[in-house]
């Protein structure tokens, strides 16, 4: 049965503890964190932590890094650090997942191409040292001049890459074409299909990020989750579905209508 998370994101400039307590008293199966609601990395923060959330009965799916492989390829082994120090803090944290992005274009850049090799070598190393540790990389796509814009880009990189511990976080708001993510603000984008993006990379998933724009309502108004939770019925997925809010209503609220509208298509 598929589970029900939330992302610290959904509420700007929290922190660990205090979103904990939100998830908790909203009735979310899960949570993820992305790395900015970490207090610290220090040992004793993080036994805090943990003992935390163990005891709000909330296993954490993932932690969310924001690296970006499209910065100068001398500021790449930075990348690849920041990376690896948050998959020793999910190491620590018995969490077994940790959310990467790829490349961002830039003005500099002439030639889309040639962010790959660099890129897929950062992907290769931090890959490997997951695998170390026993803590999967998961790539997230998304648009915004990212290279994973689409569902053939994403399947190309987890191609490219070619490790059993890279895997895919799919984000079914984040994909060309989507409603919310391709500038259109409620309506798709006419040259892309988010949702074949989704279809061809769900299989790969080990976890999704279920984005939510306009739940004013008491439904999604941006994306078709009834159309989505076929696909992913239809792969077999038995994963978490994490709710991120990215609208203009009261966060919490929006949270709490979000978890009761995908409990009732379920």
């Amino acid at each position: 049965m598929m589970k029900i998370g939330a992302m610290s994101l959904n509420v700007r400039d929290t922190t660990a503890t205090a979103f904990a307590q939100i998830v908790y008293d909203l009735g979310y199966d899960m949570i993820e964190l992305h790395s900015s609601a970490f207090e610290s990395t220090d040992i004793d923060y993080l036994r805090t932590v943990k003992k935390d959330l163990m005891q709000k009965g909330l296993p954490l799916g993932y932690i969310g890094i924001s690296n970006d492989f499209g910065r100068p390829i001398e500021e790449h082994p930075e990348q690849i650090a920041l990376i690896k120090k948050w998959i020793d803090v999910a190491d620590f944290m018995s969490c077994p997942l940790v959310r990467v992005f790829a490349a961002y274009l830039r003005e500099e850049h002439e030639d889309e191409e040639e962010l790959w090799p660099p890129m897929i070598a950062g992907f290769k190393e931090v890959a490997e040292y997951g695998y170390e540790k026993g803590i999967l990389v998961g790539l997230q796509n998304h648009n915004h001049n990212n290279v994973t814009r689409t569902g053939d880009d994403l399947l190309r990189a987890l191609r490219e890459t070619d490790h059993p511990y890279f895997t895919h976080i799919v984000d079914t708001g984040q994909y060309a074409g989507s409603p919310g993510a391709s500038g259109h603000r409620g309506s798709a984008h006419p040259n892309y299909d988010c949702y074949d993006s989704i279809a061809k990379t769900a299989p790969y998933a080990v976890y999704a990020r279920t984005k939510f724009y306009q739940i004013d309502s008491g439904v999604e108004e941006w994306l078709d989750y009834p159309r989505i939770l076929d696909i992913f019925r239809g792969i077999g997925y038995n994963g978490c579905l994490s709710v991120v809010y990215e609208g203009e209503s009261d966060r919490v609220e929006s949270m709490r209508k979000a978890v009761n509208y995908l409990r009732s298509i379920m």
